[in-house]
């Protein structure tokens, strides 16, 4: 997104900041509870055809059941549903959708799955690129409010226009556009029908519509589950507010009057303790909080960033990057997150203090396309040809050379499971000292090994008959 500067910034008819991304014309009902009630505005948005499901009865049931939980997913969800809304209307979409985050992570914008699936929108690291959503070393654009928001509505949008129905553009979000379509081709091929409750799915996205419908329903009716909806206004809980300079987190969130952890909220995808406005030109904050920042920021007095981003020039250790940089290895490996026994890579990015020689903001490709390389911190290693044995497996061929049996798969590019025949050559590497400690080991031996000295005359006797 492009930077907007201050001065440039809408305001509204008191003269204060007004968010961009709000419409230029509210909407126009007539319905006074449509324009104050921001969930009589999700349900008059309704659109998806009602799914008759024993699924969507049990998950009614378990929500009803978790008072609590239901309380918190949409306490959460109240800072981000107007926004939500609004880019889901702007598209003439089923406001349905906008309940999705509710399923999908319980509007938890940190939330992270097994699969790696990251944000409230949960997109995988494939698919988030697919959708231009960076995730280099600085943010992960998985978890930014407005990013994720706007790839998640285009991908849906997208499988909408791809199979013509929500239902089966919702499962193909879940399971991915290619099994749907399989799963229909199988039902085509049999003769049966390829609605979405027809179709032969994983169990999770079998639960996944009726779970949204159950979602949906409760917005609908909360009384008739016992259960209760805060109140939401129909307006922005946030603004966005465009920055100029790179800014830490802290200094941002006490600028703006929020603690640290309010602030992350509504700005989840920065990795580090510092924004880079190369590439999150803007931070979101309350609506009541934005002018605050803004008063606060232009009186600020030093500053605004104590870190900065450093590319390493040669692959070292952390302990050498650290005395570079000026800091200790222990808060180098802390910040930057690097393990033990790990060598930082030539061309990497780490997160060091700001000095005289490093006071830039960093730059917008760097701020783009920062990366970390890590390798082992091992001695140089020498490719040695070996030859399998009779009843050798990958298992006991690593054993011997005592390296893994998933590293001699990997240099061979076997599978796991690969058999091995008596006589077959394979590629271990091992590190060049162990061939100069067993050249020395050997030396001794044979040293060990070797007679006293003899006379000369002796000498030559033996070698005599040595020779017969």
């Amino acid at each position: 997104m492009a930077t907007m500067p201050a001065e440039d910034r809408p305001e509204d008819a008191a003269g204060k900041p007004r968010d961009p991304l709000e419409p230029d014309v509210p909407v126009q009902t007539d319905a006074p509870a449509l324009q104050t009630d921001l969930w009589t505005r999700i349900r008059a948005g309704f659109a998806l055809p009602a799914l008759d499901s024993e699924l969507v009865q049990d998950h009614e049931r378990w929500y009803a059941a978790r008072p609590d939980y239901v309380r918190r997913m949409t306490d959460r969800g109240s800072r981000y549903l107007f926004h939500i809304v609004e880019e889901v209307e702007r598209r003439k979409m089923p406001t349905e959708l906008a309940l999705l985050p509710f399923i999908e992570s319980a509007f938890n914008p940190q939330a992270m799955s097994t699969a790696r699936a990251s944000g409230m929108w949960q997109f995988i690291p494939s698919t988030g690129r697919d959708y231009d959503l960076r995730q280099n070393l600085f943010r992960d654009d998985r978890r930014d409010v407005l990013a994720s928001t706007r790839a998640a509505l285009d991908y849906l949008g997208r499988l909408h226009g791809m199979f013509g129905d929500w239902q089966l553009a919702l499962a193909a979000y879940n399971w991915g556009e290619g099994n749907v379509k399989r799963a229909i081709a199988r039902n085509e091929k049999a003769g049966r029908p390829t609605d979405y409750l027809s179709l032969t799915m994983p169990l999770e996205t079998r639960h996944y519509v009726p779970k949204l419908m159950a979602v949906k329903n409760i917005v609908a009716d909360a009384a008739a589950f016992n259960l209760a909806l805060p109140d939401l206004r129909n307006h922005p809980h946030f603004l966005s507010v465009p920055i100029q300079r790179d800014i830490d987190v802290t200094l941002a969130a006490r600028l703006a009057g929020l603690g640290e952890e309010e602030f992350r909220q509504l700005n989840p995808q920065h990795n580090n303790p510092v924004i880079l406005a190369a590439g999150t030109p803007q931070v979101l904050l309350p609506f009541d909080n934005a002018d605050h920042f803004l008063r606060n920021l232009k009186q600020h007095r030093g500053p605004l960033a104590s870190w900065t981003a450093w590319v390493v020039p040669r692959t070292m250790r952390p302990a050498d990057a650290a005395r570079q940089s000026g800091m200790s290895e222990a808060r180098l490996r802390e910040v930057n997150r690097i393990p033990p026994r790990m060598l930082v890579k030539a061309g990497s990015a780490l997160l060091v203090p700001r000095s005289a020689q490093r006071e830039a903001d960093v730059s917008e490709h760097l701020a783009d396309h920062a990366q970390m390389a890590l390798a082992p911190d091992q001695p140089p290693l020498r490719k040695v040809n070996v030859k399998a044995r009779k009843g050798d497996t990958l298992a006991s061929l690593a054993k011997r050379h005592r390296v893994t049996a998933a590293q001699v798969a990997q240099w061979n590019r076997l599978s796991a499971g690969s058999k091995l025949s008596a006589g077959q050559t394979l590629v271990v590497w091992q590190p060049t000292r162990a061939k100069a400690v067993a050249k020395a080991g050997s030396k001794r031996t044979a040293s060990a090994a070797k007679p006293a000295a003899k006379p000369r005359s002796a000498v030559k006797v033996a070698k005599g008959r040595n020779n017969d």
